[in-house]
């Protein structure tokens, strides 16, 4: 009788390929470059800051340098970024994050990722008929803010490995909130963008705007007294003081009073938040170890399958300017992302195949690919799951505002952190000076397609699922790399091709970063305007794709860990910077 069920279930999952809901792509504009700076890679000895703004970075770079350690350099870095790139991360906000333990020579990794509040019903995203919401109509207001984890996480990583006093590496922040800081251009440009929706609540309003209501401009002096005073209480009293005090209670009250958009946060949400310290995803791909975030990340299992079903084909000889290479990646990739919609979400909450890294599954699905000739239709393949069941595919979007933090300190220990507040400026709601995210929107807005349930939908408690990959690439039990990117459901495209291009095409970091960008998701082929991929816009065509031009504002930063040295490299599509000694 079992093994009968399970041949149902078998075919049920093959049958489902035919009739389900073809994966929803990124139909929201993402943020726009605003500038192209040529950057140089950083050499340093001892240790190194890599971070999306040189404020950030300064600060995180003096804390190395005064004795303390990547633990304590995460928290000056994410609390400056959280002041002068909001768009991006904050307090309000998540984080996944990626450690490597120099003295017991292991990778582990830290789910700080928001959680559903407990009151939630699967219906969250849907109007009164049972249809999604559209997307901004979600966003925008208190029903799509998570349980934040950035505070829990910089918290729980400063009492396990941190070596400096806590208070003391909130005063760069606190010191350039009340000082005032200068409005860079990629601030600027994101506010001006973003104005309708900016200008829907008094505060945030009065934030970002000038007294006569316009945008605020580059080079304009913004400070942040209520952020001084959020980040002050934390100093002093640590996560209790966001967890258990007015700040939860603040957030709580903000988020339920939200006349247009209420959202169900309640402080029992905040008492049971917790980080969970999970084993890292490592999968091989030539001599190296690919290791990262696994569910509710998708990260490490994507980048995991799209290398490992590349790797099949000899890249290394066709090189970058090969068309026939990029086909190759970017029908690995249309493969992965097909398993990604279908089985990937918390894990905590849904069975997940055990399979899907299996060298047999990948060289199964790397038999589709035909060198020259892009795939017709891509659907998702039957990993090894000893205890499947039927899914539909998911139906979430995932938006590219999000930040990357990489430190490295003499000690050897290492920090890759992806942390974000979803889409640009969160849900647009700001409490005590920073701004709250919209995470729940990273949940499919359907909880069932067909009949059948969606891994990715609302539950209480759950995890939405993330593109978010933190990586840490390890090499003879040594780490090699650490790198990743901001990027919506991108990430996992820019940091799988920018490996690529060091390990298979021996381009340095640098030149890695800066590599034009080819990504397929979804059987649109998508190029960056403005730059030498445009070339391949015929020669994909004539293999059978769909080209698009787009900008395609990646944040990647990295270090590599070679000779001795350290060698840093900040994406110059954003206005991070590294620095070291």
């Amino acid at each position: 009788m079992y093994k009968s069920s399970l041949l149902f279930i078998s075919v049920t999952l093959l049958s489902l390929n035919v009739f389900a809901s073809a994966q929803v792509t990124d139909s929201i504009a993402p943020e726009t470059t605003t500038s192209y700076k040529p950057k140089q890679s950083i050499v340093g000895n001892d240790y190194m800051v890599v971070a999306a703004n040189p404020e950030a970075v300064q600060a995180g770079y003096e804390v190395l340098k005064n004795g303390g350690n990547a633990a304590d350099a995460l928290v000056a870095v994410q609390t400056v970024l959280g002041l002068v790139e909001p768009q991006s991360s904050g307090l309000g906000g998540g984080a996944f994050l990626l450690y490597y333990d120099a003295k017991n020579k292991k990778v582990t990794t830290f789910d700080g990722r928001e959680t559903a509040p407990l009151a939630v019903k699967p219906e969250l995203f849907q109007d009164k008929n049972g249809k999604p919401l559209k997307f901004y109509d979600a966003v925008v207001g208190g029903r799509s803010v998570g349980t934040p984890g950035t505070v829990k996480l910089l918290a729980t990583m400063h009492h396990k490995y941190g070596s400096k006093a806590w208070a003391e590496l909130f005063e760069p922040a606190q010191k350039l909130a009340l000082k005032g800081f200068s409005v860079s251009p990629r601030l600027a440009s994101a506010i001006a963008n973003d104005k309708q929706r900016l200008a829907r609540y008094p505060q945030t309003k009065a934030y970002f705007f000038t007294d006569k209501g316009e945008p605020l401009t580059a080079g304009s002096v913004l400070k942040n007294k209520p952020y001084a005073q959020s980040l002050a209480a934390i100093a002093k009293d640590g996560e209790a003081a966001f967890y258990q005090g007015k700040l939860a209670q603040d957030i709580v009250k903000k988020v339920n009073g939200i006349t247009d958009n209420p959202g169900v946060l309640a402080m029992q949400d905040f008492a049971t938040y917790k980080i969970i310290e999970r084993s890292a995803i490592c999968a091989p791909y030539h001599q190296y170890k690919v290791c990262g975030m696994g569910p509710p990340s998708s990260g490490a299992l994507t980048i995991g399958q799209i290398l490992g079903i590349a790797e099949y084909f000899d890249l290394k000889k066709m090189g970058a300017d090969s068309p026939e290479a990029w086909q190759i990646i970017g029908d690995a990739s249309r493969l992965a992302f097909a398993d990604r919609g279908r089985y990937m979400a918390d894990a905590d909450f849904v069975p997940m195949p055990e399979g899907l890294l299996d060298p047999s599954y990948l060289a199964e699905r790397g038999k589709l690919i035909q060198p020259g000739k892009a795939l017709a239709a891509v659907s998702s393949g039957n990993p090894r799951w000893d205890g499947a069941i039927a899914l539909a595919d998911d139906q979430s979007l995932e938006l590219p505002s999000t930040t990357h933090i990489v430190i490295a300190d003499k000690e050897g220990n290492i920090i890759s952190m992806t942390s974000t507040v979803e889409n640009g400026f969160g849900s647009r709601v700001m409490s005590n000076g920073f701004l709250l995210n919209n995470e729940l929107t990273d949940f499919s807005f359907a909880s069932h397609e067909n009949g059948y349930p969606i891994a990715n939908r609302v539950e209480p408690g759950k995890r939405p699922r993330s593109s978010m990959s933190p990586t840490i690439v390890m090499h003879d039990g040594q780490p090699y790399m650490a790198i990743g990117s901001p990027g919506g459901s991108r990430i996992i495209g820019y940091v799988a091709s920018t490996l690529i291009a060091h390990l298979d095409w021996g381009m340095d970091i640098q030149q890695a970063i800066d590599l034009p960008h080819m990504i397929n998701r979804f059987g649109t082929y998508d190029l960056e305007e403005g730059t030498d991929a445009i070339k391949f816009k015929a020669p994909l065509e004539a293999m059978g794709y769909k080209v698009n031009i787009a900008d395609m504002n990646s944040g990647i930063h990295a270090i590599l860990f070679t000779e001795g040295k350290l060698i840093g490299g900040a994406d110059p599509r954003r206005e991070g910077i590294a620095l070291g000694d």
